[in-house]
């Protein structure tokens, strides 16, 4: 049976998955409307037969998409939102799940995914759909209740990208398209960048043959400006005041009492909070995205198809920035502040005239490259009437890397100690920073000083090999209509690593004269920014927009670090990578799900239940420094001596999980359909919280000494998920549709102490010296070291006392574990709302969703919080207009406000993005039944982004990027 199940068509192939989830192979209808309309027929009838609840989009025609980025058509989807980096939309959100906790499968396929953090080594399982252009695309499909044949990892949505089979839709098909591009957000020559794309499809010898193939190059010229407290806020109790000792944690707490100098101060049961920094930052970015693919397929016989594939993307984006900001040094403070419980500062001002401060300027510049690689061979083998076998193999890679030689993010800072005074005015939605310079000063080119820099290096890596068997038996029975079978093997590969070279000469190098003042051309802020606020006459101006590569070509001449990074002087990068994560899951599973159909009162009723079970091992490996002791060197200080080399070390873990599910549908009235759904979806733990690596801190205490590791045995995240849902498909191309949705999902990651004898390192204070040495001279430390270093020297280098081996007990370290411990509760409404006039041309859709979950994050509480992240409402308005050539279509997506993150650069504090809306619009007209003409324009009323902390006021950034407009061409042969 297993040597015969390697013939069949792919289970997630567009036209057969339709077939599939009906049961009939043979009886599928064939849509050949094409433009909007046909497109929203095509996915409305795949949304209707589909055996559960999902969504379809399908492109217009041949080579065009209905968005020119595919998660820009995906937020037009009912329950998903988008995430927009630059623009540009580049990750999802489904039903209140963020990123890591949706899976996307190309054709059926599971995607290895990689991506890239500025600071640090990704632990990130999202999958970036800016890597994909969309004139390749022929559908998405999302999955949004489980199934049993569908892979596991998307507890939110799995969604399924497909792409053009010439076997499908034989004969000749080809289509040439090429566009310009203006985009208003950059601040250079706003050069027109071009957009290049094609796709061939064809079938030979009587249709036995067909080849596909298609090809895309699209580059961007962009940039942003932005205004933010990149640092974060501090947050306090109203009773905290600047007499609090700092070594409590309370730095940054203002001052109390009548003579204050706060206006409206923060009272005793309110929470306050004050800015780590305020400055602005300029990006240009170019970005060149390159896809390809190509399909052969080779039917011999009518039952047996043969199908090999390639799919390649890349994704390069250079980046360069210059910033101006200042840190606040939390000494003598004014301010005015908003009414509690939740206080913010709306004018914070500090005065350092008696020691100047810094005004910082940096400059970057640097580039990434992301690769993903996929070939693929499928058999489809119709073995007879009843029953159809599949066997489907893929090799995927996905890669994300620096591409310069300064790595994949870098700052080189710069500043000007001339700062007498500070004030933040956070009144208006820009946040304005006025500067005050000593009495006769100002910012002169003579005053800037090289300080500090970091260059970071950051990689990763994912592979996939998935081998999937599956099958499907169609019964002559009434009531039973098929059964679908499978087992399918995935094997995982990770790797994350990171590396930085620091300079922490953040108080400046050098002297004046070490620059000319050519190196330093002046620049002005206010007429970079169309904002609300930024027109302020306080606002600082002037600064200096340095050139990158002069600065620090000229600084490494100057003030080189020897041996440090590859370049040897510390102006650059390292190969040597510190932090390395290497994880291997593998996954077996076998799956059942049986169909069923029958009537009641004349109306259809269908019933499909299915189970899938599945095993994963772990194996977990990552670098550490390695230590050979501990050595006692003052009266509280027990240091970890290292050997200055650094390992790998290994964990393992395994889990089981059986998903079954549940699809009931009944058509109540004619075209009126009622579904109710049950399944069980699970999603896997990030990277870092499965590392193998275990890390201590270097100073240890009296008692021991505290560390962190990764989990390998973390259960996924699991989700029992009910999903009900009523549809009217009042026309052959409108509908209305309401649908309620729960998820109560089990397993959320916390925290958790473990004590270990981490390297077995023989602790000073834990042996017979140290209890002899309390013997005689009683509970004084100091004189307890003095008794060992006389008494025992050979055992003593200096004032340091070491640890015997055999002798002394080892050292207990608290290790943190990641654990699982939480539970929550996701629900939900989903209305949809598709609408054609009739023959007038005209259309539209309209849809909303409504989520809440039991765990919010407590903006009173300054305690460490788990909260549920990307919660809220979205909406979406479309209409469109088609007739006599035209196409026109003009839409609006809205989201609501969210948390985002639960730490910002100052510790555990809430991130929230504000609510945003965005207008776009494309116009077509076909000039004949080849040749297309199109307009497209993104973010038309020029909205801005911005995300705040405990309070709107708390600013943390706001980031505006300007209209992007397309002009082009498309040309169907």
């Amino acid at each position: 049976m297993l040597m015969g199940v390697a013939f069949t068509v792919s289970a997630q192939a567009q036209d057969a998955q339709e077939a599939n989830n009906n049961g009939l192979q043979d009886d599928v209808e064939v849509i050949s409307v094409s433009g909007i309309r046909g497109s929203l027929i095509k996915s409305m009838e795949v949304k209707r037969d589909y055996k559960g609840v999902m969504e379809a989009i399908s492109a217009e025609d041949m080579g065009k998409f209905p968005d020119t980025n595919l998660a820009e058509s995906l937020q037009r989807v009912t329950g998903v939102s988008i995430d927009r980096q630059n623009g540009e939309g580049s990750k999802v959100t489904v039903r209140g799940f963020g990123p890591d906790f949706n899976l996307v499968t190309l054709n059926g396929r599971q995607m290895p995914a990689s991506n890239l953090e500025a600071t640090s080594a990704s632990s990130s399982r999202s999958y970036d759909f800016s890597n994909i252009a969309s004139e390749g695309v022929a559908g998405v499909e999302i999955y949004k209740t489980g199934k049993a044949h569908i892979a596991t990892g998307g507890l939110g949505s799995t969604i399924n990208i497909t792409t053009t089979k010439p076997l499908q839709a034989p004969g000749l098909k080809a289509t040439f398209g090429v566009k310009g591009v203006y985009d208003s957000s950059s601040d250079k020559d706003r050069d027109i960048t071009p957009e290049l794309s094609g796709l061939y499809s064809n079938t030979f010898d009587d249709e036995k043959f067909g080849v596909a193939i298609s090809g895309s190059y699209q580059k961007r010229d962009s940039g942003n400006q932005q205004a933010n407290v990149g640092t974060g806020w501090r947050s306090f109790p109203g009773i905290t005041d600047q007499n609090y000792d700092a070594g409590t944690g309370d730095w940054g707490g203002i001052p109390s009492g009548p003579d204050s100098g706060h206006i409206n101060r923060p009272t005793e049961d309110s929470i306050y909070s004050v800015p780590q920094s305020l400055g602005y930052r300029f990006e240009e970015v170019q970005r060149t995205r390159i896809n390809g693919q190509l399909t052969l397929q080779y039917r011999p016989i009518d039952t047996l198809t043969t199908t090999l594939d390639y799919t390649y993307a890349e994704n390069q984006v250079d980046t360069q920035f210059n910033d101006l900001s200042a840190w606040f040094n939390f000494g003598p403070s004014t301010g005015e502040w908003t009414d509690g419980p939740i206080a913010s500062p709306l004018v914070y001002s500090e005065d350092t005239s008696a020691n100047p401060a810094d005004i910082a300027m940096g400059a970057g510049d640097y580039a990434t490259i992301n690769e993903n690689k996929s070939v693929g061979f499928n058999v489809e083998w119709q073995a007879n009437d009843a029953l159809t076998l599949e066997f489907d193999f893929h090799s995927s890679s996905a890669e994300s890397r620096p591409d310069s030689e300064f790595g994949s993010n870098n700052i080189l800072s710069t500043a000007a100690f001339v700062r007498a005074s500070t004030t933040a005015y956070f009144g208006e939605k820009f946040p304005v920073l006025e500067i005050g310079y000593p009495e006769g000063g100002s910012l002169r080119p003579e005053d800037m000083r090289v300080t500090g820099s970091s260059f970071r290096h950051s990689m990763m890596r994912s592979e996939i090999d998935q081998f999937q068997i599956n099958g499907e038996y169609v019964f002559e029975h009434d009531f039973f209509r098929s059964i679908d079978f499978g087992a399918s093997f995935v094997d995982s590969k990770n790797r994350s690593a990171f590396s930085n070279v620091q300079r922490d000469t953040w108080g400046g190098v050098g002297v004046e004269g070490d620059f000319d003042n050519s190196f330093w051309p002046a620049a002005t802020v206010s007429d970079r920014f169309d904002l609300p606020g930024s027109d302020n006459d306080l606002l600082q101006n002037e600064f200096f927009m340095f050139d990158f590569h002069n600065v620090r070509d000229r600084a490494e001449e100057l003030y080189p670090v020897e041996g440090l990074g590859d370049c040897g002087t510390g102006f650059c990068t390292s190969s040597i990578l510190d932090t390395d994560r290497r994880v291997e899951e593998e996954a077996k599973a076998v799956y059942l799900q049986l169909h069923m159909e029958t009537e009641w009162d004349d109306r259809p009723i269908n019933l499909v239940v299915g189970a899938r079970y599945e095993e994963t091992d772990i194996e977990s490996r990552a670098l550490v420094p390695t230590y050979s002791g501990i050595g006692w060197v003052s009266a509280n200080e027990f240091n970890l001596v290292a050997t200055g080399d650094q390992d790998f070390t290994q964990l393992e873990g395994e889990y089981d999980n059986f998903l079954p599910n549940i699809d009931f549908d009944i058509e109540i009235y004619e075209d009126v359909i009622f579904r109710a759904s049950y399944s069980k979806t699970i999603a896997r733990p990030s990277y870092a919280d499965i590392q193998g690596g275990l890390t201590v801190n270097t100073l240890v205490r009296i008692d021991g000494g505290t560390g962190s590791r990764g989990n390998p045995n973390l259960k996924p995240f699991e989700s029992d998920n009910i999903d009900l849902t009523l549809e009217w498909y009042y026309n052959e191309d409108s509908y209305l549709a309401v649908g309620y949705y729960e998820k109560d999902v089990k397993n959320f990651i916390g925290t958790s102490i473990v004590e270990e004898t981490v390297f077995n390192l023989a602790h000073p204070a834990n042996g017979p010296r140290y209890q002899e040495a309390l013997a005689a001279v009683g509970n004084d430390v100091v004189a307890i070291r003095e008794y060992i270093i006389a008494n025992y020297p050979d055992t003593v280098d200096g004032d340091t006392i070491f640890g015997i081996d055999g002798e002394d007990g080892a050292a207990v370290f608290d290790i943190t574990v990641p654990v699982n411990q939480r539970e929550a509760k996701i629900d939900g409404w989903e209305i949809a709302l598709q609408h054609v006039f009739g023959e007038t041309g005209f259309g539209a859709i309209l849809n909303a969703t409504f989520v809440d979950g039991d765990i919010s994050y407590d903006n009173f509480s300054l305690e460490q919080q788990f909260a549920l992240l990307g919660l809220s409402d979205s909406a979406n308005i479309i209409g469109f207009y088609e007739k006599d050539g035209w196409q026109i279509r003009v839409a609006y997506n809205w989201r609501d406000d969210f948390l985002n993150s639960t730490n910002q650069g100052t510790g555990s504090h809430p991130t929230y993005i504000e609510d945003y809306g965005q207008w776009d619009a494309t116009i077509s007209y076909d000039y004949d039944e080849h040749l297309t003409f199109f307009f497209e324009g993104l973010n038309l009323t020029d909205e801005y982004t911005r995300s705040y902390g405990r309070a709107e006021e708390q600013v943390l950034n706001v980031t505006q990027t300007g209209p992007r407009y397309h002009l082009g061409m498309r040309y169907k042969f």
